[in-house]
């Protein structure tokens, strides 16, 4: 059986921010785009969050949501640092180290005997060592597979340590609301709600066929999350070819405007991943689900890489006008972006050039 920690740092670049700003501590501190303009929330401080603010939010939104909050833009150079002290305290007790963002890593630490051989210690002392080197709160999730241990991590945020051992699985997934669950977002959770599916004691009472009639082949997944079945190993080294997200709205949208706010946040949530992995993009694709489930994709590759969100966001806008967006009611909407590469050492923005 394995043992695996999840390590989430709590407000990773909000909290760089304040430290490196004594004046910033406990005042509500949102990275991201100019609230006068069309960015995005990359980030928000604990005290943010209190008054709604979450990541992917339009800024000028947060803005209006805490009116005291102070604005920065990110400093992805800084983050990247910290980044690397972080992983050089997660090499002291494996190898086996799968990268998920900036701020974010599983690490099967199965073989290591770090900490007498227990996962608990081990996070326990990873968490000491991460605030000792860097000053940061992290938070850590153990169990045995993938899928607990980062439902774990997210239990006790922030500062927080939480341990679902073998035997407690089923009682802790059972008495979870499906829209914590990892991989369900609102418009899955709306259609789980619809079914009947509140918590997972529910999720684990419908038979796998018809979670797949209802959901397709994410059906099969869910079917066995519920259950506390995840196989997936930890991966040292992945090659990524793209990066993307998509959602189903639960209403047709049926004017340009609802779109292109949607498309502002999806571009967010892209822009944000691109700079949790260092990484930028040269193609942009935009898919469309119209009502009647037409799907087409409309997509752009840039002589030069792009990952912020602005520059996302006005790419993404771009390709509006190559469909029917406000003349046909829509179903889904995704970004998606490939060709990806390193992102070099400059906080610079990257803007889209060379259509």
């Amino acid at each position: 059986m394995r043992k695996i920690i999840h390590i989430d740092m709590d407000a990773f670049y909000a909290s760089v921010e304040q430290r490196d700003n004594p004046d910033l501590r406990g005042r509500p501190v949102i990275v991201g785009g100019d609230p006068g303009g069309r960015g995005v929330v990359a980030a928000a401080s604990y005290e943010a969050r209190r008054f709604g603010v979450r990541s992917a939010m339009p800024a000028a939104r947060a803005a209006r949501a805490c009116p005291e909050a102070v604005f920065l833009r990110p400093r992805f150079s800084a983050y990247r640092a910290v980044s690397r002290e972080i992983h050089a305290v997660f090499r002291h007790y494996t190898d086996r180290i799968e990268p998920l963002s900036l701020d974010e890593a599983y690490l099967d630490v199965s073989d290591s005997e770090r900490g007498r051989g227990s996962a608990t210690l081990m996070a326990r002392e990873i968490k000491a060592e991460i605030l000792a080197r860097t000053g940061l709160v992290a938070s850590a999730g153990v169990s045995y597979n993938k899928f607990l241990a980062k439902l774990a991590s997210d239990f006790d945020k922030p500062d927080g340590l939480h341990v679902i051992r073998p035997e407690e699985a089923q009682a802790f997934i059972d008495e979870l609301p499906v829209g914590a669950f990892h991989g369900v977002g609102p418009a899955t959770e709306r259609r789980m709600l619809a079914h009947g599916i509140e918590t997972g004691r529910d999720l684990r009472g419908v038979e796998r066929h018809l979670l797949v009639e209802w959901f397709g082949r994410a059906g099969m997944h869910y079917h066995d999350i519920a259950r506390g079945i995840d196989h997936r190993p930890v991966r040292s080294h992945r090659v990524r070819k793209s990066l993307g997200h998509e959602t189903t709205f639960p209403r047709d949208l049926h004017h340009r405007g609802e779109g292109v706010e949607a498309l502002r946040a999806l571009a967010g949530r892209v822009a944000d991943d691109l700079a949790g992995k260092d990484l930028l993009a040269q193609t942009v694709t935009l898919k469309v689900k119209y009502a009647d489930f037409e799907l087409i994709t409309r997509r752009r590759t840039f002589s030069r890489p792009l990952g912020s969100a602005d520059a996302l966001f006005e790419a993404v806008v771009a390709l509006v006008d190559l469909t029917e967006i406000g003349a046909r009611p829509l179903r889904l909407l995704g970004v998606t972006v490939s060709g990806l590469q390193e992102r070099p050492e400059s906080d610079e923005p990257q803007l889209p050039l060379g259509w």
